[in-house]
């Protein structure tokens, strides 16, 4: 996106010499690509829950993008007027052949919360599907400001 690219530790010539024996720019790409390369893309990557809020006439629709993430590892959760969403990971992988063992874990949380008032708590509906977490927040009927003429003895 508008031409960015992804910054490198490295500073790269401008001429390369493919015939150098002790050329290890190639070495040193592929090294670096392999320990920063994303064993488990998740949205716990991100340092915040993306989320796009819509209001409608009777309701707030939230959307909030967990890619990656299992239902299991969701909770949503409202309290004093103030609904979270946090996610919890725990992930481990394990690959063993003839001499070689690799183990890998991975633990991780991820919250975000937002002051909701005047919305019927009862009524919160939540769905997760393809990543994308909808929650429908009904509007608390706002009753008009009545006014009234205060007699005075």
């Amino acid at each position: 996106m508008f031409g960015l690219v992804p910054y490198s530790r490295r500073s790269k010539s401008m001429i390369s010499k493919p015939n150098d024996f002790f050329n290890f720019d190639s070495f040193n790409s592929f090294v670096d690509s392999f320990f920063n390369a994303d064993l488990f893309p998740t949205a716990l990557n991100n340092s915040q829950i993306k989320v796009d809020i819509k209001e409608k006439d009777s309701e707030y629709i939230l959307e909030a993008e967990l890619p990656g993430v299992n239902k299991e590892n969701l909770n949503v959760e409202i309290k004093d007027d103030m609904l979270t969403i946090s996610v919890e990971k725990n992930e481990q992988f394990e690959e063993e052949k003839e001499n070689y063992i690799r183990k890998e874990r991975r633990f991780g949380s991820l919250s975000r919360s937002f002051y909701v008032d005047n919305i019927k708590a009862e009524d919160i509906k939540a769905n997760f599907d393809n990543g994308i977490l909808s929650i429908s927040l009904p509007k608390k009927e706002v009753k008009a400001n009545s006014s009234r003429k205060i007699d005075i003895n």
